[in-house]
């Protein structure tokens, strides 16, 4: 690997830790938290990582959500920080000025592939096909009838539509933390609410208090990772919950897909973008701690080789959706250029 590229990062992260060389020396291993859908792709690649490069020590993964491995990420530099966080949306610009507070200024995003948010329910249960505006009507605290706004009057998904399901409205949606709720939020929840035809005249504040309150009593939003949400559905088979396809992919013999305007969730239907609920992957690492954690470096460059977030690679496997070769050479082209 291309160790000497980062001699002078290394002489420039010591002196950002007060010139303490004892630091490199106190924690030897890469520490990563963030994403629970990246979670699963990254505890791969450490594993992997570990049994490659035997001379570095096997990267610890935890997870805490999109969020939360933002906040932990930009605490600060120095040992007690963790040097990468995986995320399942772009880093915002506030957390990038929070970062910048604290002194974490060389930020080196990786995007190293694609992910689709599915709908899933028990195996044993009914088929949903699903589109937004029913997402909406089952989801929101307040929905349009008779062009009035009224408490959510929807207690089982067939008076939503006829030909959906017989079935109690019951839903397992990511937590505020998550990267996955944000998506969710976007690409469905706000076209679904688009296309309820609210009523005119609402205020641009009043819109997104429409679009972003959701219902108490059918609704349970989930904090932690899948494992939850998944746990969640098994006690309750009526429960509906979004998930990473991923994740779904490692778990098939217990769940059933829905489609989402018609088109069934798969690699292929992401990647070529006909799937609509879909969004990029990524992982941001800690500049200021290269060349002081051992292998940091290393790790990035491995992540990102064919044989692991490539097509045919490990990653592609165990459910990701790879991006072209030529997308992740220009990744790692302007991480080693910093």
């Amino acid at each position: 690997m291309k160790t000497a590229l980062y001699a002078s990062a290394a002489v420039i992260a010591l002196a950002a830790f007060g010139t303490n060389a004892a630091f490199a020396q106190s924690r030897d291993t890469i520490q990563i938290a963030g994403s629970s859908t990246v979670l699963p792709f990254a505890s791969i690649v450490a594993e992997e990582f570990g049994a490659t490069f035997p001379e570095f020590k096997t990267p610890v993964v935890g997870s805490g959500g999109t969020g939360g491995g933002f906040r932990q990420f930009c605490e600060g530099v120095g040992d007690n920080t963790i040097d990468i966080a995986n995320a399942s949306r772009p880093m915002r610009d506030s957390e990038r000025e929070a970062c910048t507070a604290n002194g974490v200024t060389d930020i080196r995003e990786i995007q190293f592939g694609f992910d689709g948010i599915v709908f899933a329910s028990s195996a044993a249960g009914a088929d949903f096909a699903l589109t937004p505006v029913q997402v909406f009507k089952a989801i929101a605290a307040k929905v349009p009838v008779d062009g009035e706004l009224v408490d959510n009057p929807y207690t089982s998904w067939d008076q939503i539509d006829p030909a959906l399901p017989a079935q109690p409205i019951a839903l397992a949606i990511p937590g505020s933390n998550h990267g996955t709720r944000e998506v969710f939020q976007e690409r469905v929840v706000t076209p679904g609410a688009e296309a309820a035809e609210l009523p005119e005249g609402l205020s641009d504040e009043e819109i997104e208090a429409v679009e972003t309150t959701f219902r108490q009593d059918v609704v349970v939003e989930i904090a932690g990772d899948y494992t939850e949400t998944l746990a969640r559905l098994t006690a309750d088979p009526n429960t509906v919950g979004v998930f990473g396809l991923s994740f779904y992919d490692q778990n098939k013999d217990t769940l059933k897909v829905a489609t989402v305007d018609g088109i069934t969730p798969s690699l292929d239907t992401v990647a070529s973008g006909e799937y609509p609920v879909s969004r990029p992957l990524f992982f941001y690492v800690k500049g200021e701690h290269l060349g002081v954690i051992p292998g940091l470096a290393e790790y990035t460059e491995y992540f990102l080789s064919e044989g692991v977030s490539g097509t045919g690679g490990i990653l592609e496997a165990a459910g990701l959706i790879p991006q072209p070769a030529e997308k992740s050479a220009e990744v790692l082209a302007a991480f080693q250029a910093q």
